[in-house]
């Protein structure tokens, strides 16, 4: 989050309170009520250079990654999905890892795909 804030020239207490959302347990961006992130523009992601873990993973996330159901339901609205450049499982299955090591306590009790490569 100090990256970003510091890319759009806020300081961390500006943009906790303007875009950050805080439990005892969680910080996460909020959601703006008439889109999916207030940084996604019409060109792309506004904060490109500096986005957090979570957003370069995706769609790539464990839970999309390791049920055919949610990925199916995602690619219902994602319109990166099944475009472009065809992803190896493994190679996606790499990129959910990294998304499980960066946030452990979301996926704490999230079971593992292990993929094996033939």
């Amino acid at each position: 989050m100090l990256r970003i804030a510091a890319f759009l020239g806020l300081s961390p207490a500006q943009f906790e309170r303007r875009y950050v959302y805080r439990t005892k347990n969680l910080i996460r961006l909020r959601s703006p009520r008439a889109s999916q992130c207030h940084f996604l523009t019409a060109g792309g992601c506004g904060i490109h250079v500096v986005k957090p873990v979570q957003c370069r993973a995706f769609p790539f996330w464990p839970e999309l990654v390791e049920s055919k159901q949610e990925w199916h339901k995602t690619a219902g609205w994602c319109p990166g999905i099944g475009q472009g450049e065809l992803v190896n499982i493994e190679n996606a299955t790499a990129v959910a890892q990294e998304v499980r090591e960066a946030y452990p306590s979301s996926y704490a009790n999230h079971r593992s795909l292990t993929v094996t490569a033939r």
